[in-house]
């Protein structure tokens, strides 16, 4: 069992930034890929950037160049650095954690809002 609490999120004017992050504990937080997710009201959860245990990064197309996801294995946490933030990226940020062989141990943080406007 994996426990994920994100924190960060808040009110970001246009062109500000902003930091996301997530600790996890109950488990090895190595064996894990890592992955941040968001969501608007009426629309899916959508992928915004993920880590592998081994550190290799992907990024949603429309987040490429301005956010960068990391990882302390030492502290348990993943983090989500937001530059150039757009009114679009308004949204309920999650953190998910999956382990890399057992697909079924995949466990999400409960949200944190992150609000984008003058």
């Amino acid at each position: 069992q994996v426990q994920l609490v994100e924190s960060g999120g808040g009110l970001v004017q246009p062109g500000g930034s902003l930091r996301v992050s997530c600790a996890a504990s109950g488990s090895i937080f190595s064996r894990y890929d890592m992955g941040w997710y968001r969501q608007t009201p009426g629309k899916q959860r959508e992928l915004v950037a993920a880590i592998t245990s081994g550190g290799s990064t992907n990024y949603a197309d429309v987040v490429k160049a301005r956010f960068t996801i990391s990882r302390d294995n030492a502290k348990n946490t993943v983090y989500l650095q937001m530059n150039s933030l757009k009114p679009e990226d308004t949204a309920v940020y999650y953190c998910n954690a999956r382990h890399i062989i057992i697909s079924r141990y995949d466990y999400w943080g409960q949200g944190t809002q992150v609000t984008v406007s003058s």
